[in-house]
C-alpha cells in the first residue's frame, strides 16, 4: 500500500524489499460450522487487527477483491487501476458471533462518509465495501447501512456488492500488526485513523 505521509517512508522501504521475496498465499477455508465474511475498510493491516479482537472470529486474511484482474499483487493494486480494493476475509463461528454483529462492528472501524479513501490513503483501492455471499447477507448489510446513514445524518459511500474471487495478499502483509508492532502503530497513528473514528463514532466502549 502506498501512503501519503513522507515521514513513513522507512516503513514502505522495508515492505518493498519484502515484496521482492513474497508470494501470494491461498486464503484459509472455512471448516464445517464456520462462516466467511469479507470487508474492505481501507488499509488491510488495520482491518485485520480490528477484526482479530472480535470474540468468535477464528481467522483473518488480508487480500484483494472487487476487481477484474486475476491474481493481482501488492504493486498492481496499490498503484490503482485494477478495480480491486484492500480487504479482509474473516472466518468466524456463527454460534459465537452473528453476521449482523460483525456488520455493527465493521461500521465502527471505518469512515463511511468518504468515497474512494480511508483516512490518509486515497484511491479506489482503499474504498470501503461489504462483500455479500447471499440474499440474507445483502438484506442485513443494506439494513445496517440505512441505520448508519440515519445515525450519521450523512451520505454513506460504502458499497454493498456480491462477493467474487478473493486473492490473499503476500505473506509479509499477513498479521503485519503482530510482526511489526512499532511500524504498525506508527502508521496507524500518523494516518489519523483512530482520531477520526473517535470524532465520528465517539470513544470505544470501555474508554473514558
Amino acid at each position: 500500500m502506498r501512503r501519503l505521509l513522507l515521514s513513513m517512508a522507512f516503513i514502505f522501504a522495508a515492505v518493498g524489499l519484502a515484496a521482492a521475496q513474497g508470494a501470494q498465499l491461498g486464503a484459509p477455508q472455512a471448516a464445517p460450522g464456520q462462516a466467511v465474511a469479507t470487508f474492505a475498510g481501507g488499509c488491510f493491516w488495520c482491518t485485520e487487527s480490528d477484526f482479530d479482537k472480535v470474540k468468535g472470529v477464528i481467522s483473518t486474511t488480508s487480500g484483494y477483491t472487487g476487481g477484474k484482474v486475476a491474481n493481482p499483487g501488492y504493486e498492481r493494486v496499490s498503484a490503482g487501476g485494477t478495480g480491486h480494493t484492500e480487504a479482509v476475509e474473516v472466518i468466524y463461528d456463527p454460534s459465537k458471533v452473528s453476521y449482523e454483529k460483525l456488520l455493527t462492528y465493521y461500521w465502527r472501524t471505518v469512515d463511511p462518509t468518504v468515497k474512494n479513501a480511508q483516512f490518509c490513503d486515497h484511491g479506489e483501492q482503499y474504498r470501503t465495501a461489504i462483500f455479500v455471499r447471499n440474499d440474507e447477507e445483502r438484506k442485513l448489510a443494506e439494513a445496517s447501512k440505512k441505520k448508519v446513514e440515519a445515525e450519521l445524518k450523512q451520505p454513506v459511500y460504502t458499497q454493498i456488492v456480491q462477493a467474487g474471487p478473493f486473492y490473499a495478499a503476500e505473506e509479509y502483509h499477513q498479521d503485519f500488526y503482530k510482526k511489526n508492532p512499532t511500524k504498525y502503530k506508527f502508521y496507524r497513528w500518523n494516518c489519523g485513523r483512530d482520531q477520526r473514528l473517535e470524532q465520528l463514532w465517539g470513544k470505544p466502549k470501555g474508554e473514558s
